[in-house]
């Protein structure tokens, strides 16, 4: 992500700037994610029947850390589209709705997470007819003069059509005000969403207060997001499951001190860094640390002999270095 950018508690984020991200379900390059077999639809938990269509989704939701209010709204969208489906082949009324939306929230919330489960239940569900994710940020969509920053944008929403347009740090479209190329960005954006009406659908993401203030510079803005979700920030003990959760696909074991340590230290790092705390993001940087020092302790406690399956697996305190300006 690029640019300075203020935190909800009034401190600023110096955070470096990244190339698109492009997530495709499509043989076109660049592929990072296939498509969706069409499997058999399995049980859902929401009482469905058994051969329910938000079973996989579902299972996904489950996998993630609090986020309740948010996998409730999943559950009311994919009602909606159930009920809308049944009152069409009832030959009643069923008018399209608008799943264009806002996430709000700090870094490392889950707001991609859970946008990429978006665009794949709206596949599943025959909203989306590829269900591709594509994420990209200011720099991907503002160019350098005039004119420049309309062919960009729009672009990327042609390959975003089928798909959904996944902007990180939107508020930043706004940040240099009229004579800004990122009003152009803005402008070519809302024509988009009339010109390719229920073709793709546009996520815009960023932190909640810069997002509202975001959406008032533009009147017509708000009523073109119908669906806004809060991330909020995890509590500690969240924290700690996401570590042990990331730590198991790792095929890795915390130690309980090791534990007791990080969760000392997120306590710390969450009430006094004067930076925007990086939540789930942080926790995977601390693990990926934890699991190179513990690579390092090993071969030098055991040179060329193997240290057996469990000690290879064990993460101790001794491999947690916590220094907050390397995680």
């Amino acid at each position: 992500m690029s640019g300075r950018v203020m935190a909800r508690n009034g401190s600023s984020d110096e955070r470096p700037s990244r190339q698109i991200n492009v997530i495709l379900r499509s043989t076109e390059p660049p592929v990072v994610s296939q498509a969706i077999a069409d499997s058999e639809p399995q049980a859902s938990s929401k009482g469905l029947p058994q051969q329910g269509l938000f079973a996989e989704i579902q299972k996904e939701l489950d996998h993630l850390i609090g986020l309740d209010h948010i996998k409730d709204l999943m559950y009311e969208i994919y009602a909606l589209l159930q009920i809308a489906s049944m009152r069409s082949e009832a030959g009643l009324l069923s008018g399209a709705q608008v799943y264009h939306m806002v996430f709000k929230g700090n870094p490392g919330t889950g707001k991609t997470t859970v946008a990429r489960i978006v665009a794949k239940m709206f596949q599943r569900m025959g909203v989306l007819s590829k269900g591709h994710l594509i994420e990209v940020e200011r720099a991907d969509l503002v160019g350098e003069y005039i004119g420049h920053t309309a062919q960009k944008t729009r672009d990327l929403v042609k390959k975003s059509l089928g798909g959904i347009l996944f902007i990180d740090e939107a508020y930043s479209l706004a940040r240099g005000g009229e004579k800004d190329f990122g009003k152009e960005a803005i402008d070519t954006l809302v024509k988009a969403m009339e010109d390719h009406k229920n073709q793709f659908i546009l996520i815009l993401a960023g932190y909640s207060d810069e997002m509202d203030f975001f959406l008032s510079t533009n009147p017509g803005l708000p009523s073109r997001f119908p669906i806004q979700m809060d991330f909020p920030d995890y509590s500690i003990d969240q924290l700690i499951q996401i570590a042990e959760g990331m730590a198991k696909e790792r095929d890795y074991i915390l130690m309980p001190q090791a534990i007791l340590k990080l969760k000392q230290h997120l306590l710390r790092e969450k009430c006094e860094s004067e930076q925007v705390f990086s939540n789930a993001r942080y926790v995977r940087n601390v693990i990926e640390r934890s699991v190179r020092q513990q690579a390092v302790r090993l071969l030098n406690q055991y040179g060329g002999g193997s240290p057996g399956k469990l000690e290879l697996m064990t993460i101790r305190t001794e491999d947690l270095k916590l220094d907050a300006k390397k995680t």
